[in-house]
């Protein structure tokens, strides 16, 4: 048969022996080439529309064998002769042969008149010369080409495969695995292979060349049953159906590695456009919060009752404890993301974001100072309330029993002094009477400060503004005015007294003394027992002790009050003992005083059991007030070690973010870790919450063994919090860009060194002067409009000052590289070919759904060539995915 020759393809050529050996090909090797030839011719010509059915007969006469290689080839051959006769074929098969000889092939032994006749040895050789040139030769894996290049793709691709070993292009391909190895490596939606057995090679055979011809559009080459039936298949007809897997596989390929490179840029692009969608609807959720939140903090209208304050108070600290914690987290993570995504938008040459009017970050920063302020002093006002209510509580308690107890002293004294008992009474009578009235008087003195300490009340209660007002000044109005009319008929009753007293002479001295006695003693009683009955509210254990002393003091007092009351009641005896030895018509009553022994006793009694009532109250106080003392003992304790702890942690936290210690990586990690303990020091504060809310119930109202209040304490851990959290955002930004730019450790570290030197406040930040000074001292020569545009790309919000974040990004985007635009060329070269364009329909065809109808919505502003409606030129394409850049 034929030998054939190429200087760029000796590797893989057959040594002319094999076609001449026996002068016969093997009978099922020329079947098995027969066919695959066939099929292979067919998967070309069927692209000009035809087709060949008997492969030594439909090439004799030249026309279809020309147009075979133009098809693989993309070029034209010289016109065909028309023309039936014999010579006109062979001029044909003569231009197909020179054809092939011109790209570098050297035919030996194959002549157009064989061909013409029908020489089936030799037509078959020249098909599978046109196959190595144009379907094996270009093959090149690593530094191997043509065969080897293909029998090297073969095992790389099929190594992972248990019970698969391809050694050669015969019988390693024998039991069909090869082939769905290939397959379900590119197409694993394919075929199952885990369910193929080696023992069943038809099955496997008949199975991957259904799934070729189906999905893949690789003709069927080869039969199952040939390949099975025979000792050692057709080497050229299993690496020519071989040369088409790798030919559909590596283009498909191409054009998935040029799509995943357009689905990246869509993807980074969808992320960004998602996280600027997240942060203005976050940022719009944190703002409408705020604004529904300080109108509640700014409502200082006072509630009538205690229950009704301690309710907003208890409203108060469920806002601090439940509902203000996830919105410092919000307002903290709505900074980082803000951060991170100018990080992102900066590395892929995007313009920076900005926020929707009114939801900057300093918005929400002003939003929130106004909240904190808003919120400042509400607690305070809160308390004072509270404290103010249990004083009027108090005070109108007071003032209803010293009201109950004068209504009850002045109950019948108007009927009394309006009497005219005098008129028919006897003198001693008359005198009795005036005694009686003198007593009176004295009583009634007695009661004026009772009287005054009402009006005193009720007037504190007015200046308190309490809320039942009305009714304690009309019943303060009604004792004062029955007051008056008292008074008006004491006076009256003495002067008609006085009248009748020139007529009466005799006067019981005995009864005289003990009106004048019994009724200081008495009235003495009456204030002991109010004393001991009187409400009593104090806030530290000073003020019960003094209460304990008072009462200590008056019951010192009981045994010289108890000699007393023996005395008028000795004065009484005696004048019974009168009475009876002379017989004097008393009618048995003393006619200077209604106050009766039975009533001192009565009273005395009364005296005598308030007393230990007394004892156990103030016992009972005295120990809530040892109980309030050791709740104030033990916040403070602990809220004097967690002060100093955060203020020591925002310390470190500042040291560590200005320091060069380590890399970048170095210091995140030593952030994190000084994140962790902070975070594992929250029980401590939630411990501190606990012991707060015991002083709050207690109403307790002030701490002498502390200077931190709870208030300091919520505060410093929300800033601390934060402070480590937007700390670490900022060391892993600079990461981001590090990566991104290239920058080395030493340069990271130059930039680090060179910003602390002009960061002369040590905030973290330079201010405009001192980052003009830092430009200078690296050599940058600039006037008021370069250094104005430098300006706008470090500080875009106009705050007046550079972070250490913006300063990098601006030294490495001195030395940016260009290698993003490259890649978007290569992908755009791949996908559009030769064209130099690019269809909306190749876009659908290459990318997945949603990325495709993502790219094409962005490319609906430009416009590629006026003669290809839809189409995007390289300029076009890249100014859609990346907007007005350097692209």
């Amino acid at each position: 048969m034929d030998h054939y020759d190429s200087q760029q393809t000796n590797d893989y050529m057959q040594p002319e022996e094999d076609w001449d050996r026996d002068l016969l090909l093997d009978p099922a090797w020329e079947k098995q080439q027969r066919k695959t030839f066939t099929a292979w011719c067919n998967s070309h010509l069927r692209k000009a529309g035809t087709q060949i059915e008997n492969i030594e007969e439909d090439f004799r006469d030249g026309l279809k064998l020309m147009l075979l290689l133009e098809v693989i080839s993309g070029e034209r051959l010289a016109k065909p002769e028309r023309g039936k006769m014999r010579v006109h074929k062979i001029s044909n098969v003569n231009k197909a042969l020179d054809f092939i000889a011109s790209k570098g092939v050297k035919l030996v032994s194959i002549g157009a008149e064989e061909i013409v006749d029908g020489n089936v040895k030799m037509t078959l050789g020249m098909i599978w010369t046109i196959i190595l040139r144009f379907a094996i030769q270009d093959i090149s894996v690593e530094e191997t080409s043509a065969k080897e290049g293909l029998l090297l793709w073969c095992q790389r691709k099929t190594a992972p495969y248990k019970n698969v070993n391809i050694q050669n292009f015969h019988i390693s391909w024998k039991d069909g695995l090869g082939f769905c190895a290939l397959i379900h490596r590119h197409r694993p939606e394919l075929i199952d292979y885990g369910k193929l057995r080696k023992d069943d090679p038809l099955t496997n055979l008949n199975t991957a060349f259904d799934v070729a011809e189906k999905y893949l559009d690789i003709p069927k080459m080869l039969d199952a049953e040939d390949i099975v039936g025979t000792a050692r298949p057709d080497e050229k007809a299993i690496m020519t159906y071989v040369s088409s897997f790798y030919h559909a596989f590596s283009g498909a390929q191409k054009a998935e590695t040029a799509a995943n490179r357009i689905c990246k840029v869509l993807a980074v692009n969808q992320e960004n456009e998602q996280l600027m969608e997240d942060y203005e609807k976050l940022a719009s959720d944190l703002l409408e919060w705020i604004r529904r939140t300080i109108p509640w903090l700014e409502n200082r209208a006072p509630e009538n009752t205690m229950h009704a304050m301690q309710q907003k108070l208890e409203d108060f600290r469920d806002y601090r404890r439940l509902h203000k914690p996830p919105k410092v987290q919000e307002k903290c993570q709505l900074e980082i993301n803000f951060n991170t995504l100018q990080t992102k938008l900066r590395l892929s040459n995007r313009p920076a974001f900005m926020p929707s009017e009114g939801r900057m970050v300093s918005d929400i920063n002003n939003a929130w100072g106004c909240l904190e302020q808003a919120e400042k002093g509400y607690e305070e006002w809160l308390l004072n309330e509270i404290r103010r209510l249990e004083r009027l509580d108090h005070l109108a308690e007071k003032f209803r029993q010293k009201a109950s107890i004068h209504e009850a002293w002045t109950d019948g004294k108007e009927a009394m002094l309006r009497q005219k008992d005098y008129e028919t009474a006897t003198l001693s009578e008359i005198k009795a009477l005036l005694k009686k009235h003198e007593a009176f008087e004295s009583d009634l003195a007695a009661h004026q400060d009772r009287v005054e300490q009402i009006a005193a009340i009720a007037q504190e209660l007015n200046e308190l503004d309490y809320y039942d007002s009305p009714s304690v000044n009309a019943r303060c109005q009604k004792i004062c005015d029955q007051w008056d009319n008292l008074g008006a008929l004491t006076q009256k009753r003495r002067e008609a007294l006085e009248r009748t007293e020139k007529l009466l002479e005799t006067i019981d001295q005995l009864y005289l003394e003990y009106a004048k006695r019994a009724a200081p003693f008495n009235n003495w009683m009456e204030g002991a027992m109010e004393d001991l009955q009187d409400t009593f509210i104090v806030h530290t254990i000073e003020e019960i002790q003094g209460l304990t002393t008072a009462h200590e003091q008056f019951k010192a007092t009981l045994p010289d009050a108890d000699k007393e009351r023996l005395a008028i009641l000795g004065i009484h005896n005696e004048v019974s003992k009168i009475v009876q030895t002379y017989h004097v018509n008393m009618a048995g009553t003393n006619p200077y005083t209604t106050i009766t022994p039975q009533e001192i006793n009565g009273k005395w009694d009364h005296v005598r059991q308030l007393v230990p009532r007394r004892d156990q109250a103030l016992t009972e106080e005295h120990a809530r007030q040892q109980h309030n003392e050791r709740l104030r003992k033990q916040f403070a304790a602990q809220a004097n070690v967690i002060g100093p702890w955060i203020q020591t942690k925002m310390e470190e936290i500042g040291r560590i973010s200005i320091e060069m210690h380590g890399t970048l990586e170095d210091q995140l990690s030593h952030l994190r870790q000084y994140e962790k303990s902070i975070v594992n020091y929250k029980p401590k504060i939630d411990q501190l919450e606990g012991d707060h809310q015991l002083i709050q119930e207690a109403l307790i109202f002030d701490n002498k063994h502390t200077n931190y209040t709870m208030e300091h304490i919520r505060v410093g851990w929300e800033q601390l919090l934060t402070t480590i959290a937007r700390t670490i955002n900022e060391v892993e930004n600079q990461i981001l860009t590090r990566d991104a730019k290239g920058i080395s450790q030493e340069q990271m570290n130059e930039f680090r060194a060179s910003f602390n030197h002009f960061d002369r406040k040590k905030t973290g930040m330079m201010d405009t002067d001192d980052f003009r000074a830092c430009l200078i001292s690296m050599g940058y020569n600039m006037g008021e409009a370069e250094f104005a545009r430098i300006m706008s790309i470090v500080d875009p919000n106009r705050l007046g000052v550079v972070t250490f974040q913006a300063f990098i990004d601006f030294m490495s985007r001195e030395t940016a590289d260009t290698d993003t635009a490259d890649q978007v060329m290569a992908s755009f070269k791949i996908l559009a070919g030769d064209k130099n364009y690019i269809t909306v329909d190749e876009l659908r065809r290459e990318l997945p759904p949603d990325q495709a109808e993502y790219c094409i919505a962005r490319m609906a502003p430009y416009s590629g060539p006026d003669s290809v409606p839809g189409a995007l030129d390289y300029m076009s394409f890249s100014t859609a995915l990346y907007g007005e850049s350097d692209l």
